[in-house]
């Protein structure tokens, strides 16, 4: 990047907030997409990244299970958290669902501001 550094997105820079991205599966790429949308049309996340195809081995009461399953992977604001993972749960069909929360080291600027435009103030709502 010429002329302009990544913006750390640990605590706010500026009057800006920081950037998280929560980690989810869904058992179907149709649920995967309808809470997608869902999250995209309330503002709660600026994008939402589908990836189907992934094979899961996990520990479920009591028993190695497999699974194939669809990654979802939520862009948003640090404030929205909270919204993000009411609303996964909300949709969700998996009694248990990975809700998993990781802050952002760096953003590219221009993407940074996108995502704050695109996204929705945790005080509007």
């Amino acid at each position: 990047m010429i002329g302009r550094q990544a913006t750390p997105a640990t605590g706010k820079v500026g009057n800006m907030e920081r950037v998280i991205l929560v980690y989810t599966t869904y058992p179907s790429i149709v649920e995967a997409e309808q809470a997608g949308r869902a999250l995209v049309e309330r503002r709660l996340c600026a994008c939402v990244n589908i990836l189907p195809g992934m094979i899961s081995h996990y520990w479920w009461q009591g028993a190695v299970e497999r699974g194939e399953e669809v990654v979802m992977i939520i862009k948003t604001r640090d404030s929205l958290c909270e919204r993000v993972r009411a609303a996964v749960k909300e949709m969700h069909s998996y009694t248990t669902p990975a809700i998993l929360v990781l802050p952002i080291e760096s953003v590219d600027p221009a993407y940074l501001d996108w995502l704050m435009a695109e996204t929705e103030p945790a005080a509007k709502g």
